[in-house]
């Protein structure tokens, strides 16, 4: 299996339809944080068709999805994410057999 690492997905779009759009895609790839924040575990592959499907939607010229690689996804990112009021929950790890 290839190794994925966990990304915070930053966005900030002009035009509302586009916004919607954004945040659809990302719904795809991972897990809502906050209104535009989203936390993603992502091999590369995985990574290529986000940014690919991302690059689609948005106006380069007015938007921007910024990536934070947090590091592998075994990284304990309660250790890299710190936060004010309600305190981050990590994504469960699902075991398959």
């Amino acid at each position: 299996m290839a190794t994925r690492r966990r990304y915070l997905v930053c966005y900030d779009i002009a035009d509302e339809k586009r916004l919607r759009r954004v945040a659809r895609i990302l719904k795809e790839y991972g897990r809502r944080l906050q209104y535009s924040v989203f936390e993603c575990l992502l091999a590369d592959t995985a990574l290529d068709h986000l940014k690919a499907n991302l690059a689609k939607a948005i106006d380069a010229d007015e938007d921007q999805v910024m990536f934070v690689i947090l590091g592998a996804e075994t990284t304990d990112a309660t250790r890299i994410i710190d936060t004010l009021g309600l305190a981050y929950s990590p994504r469960p790890r699902l075991t398959i057999v």
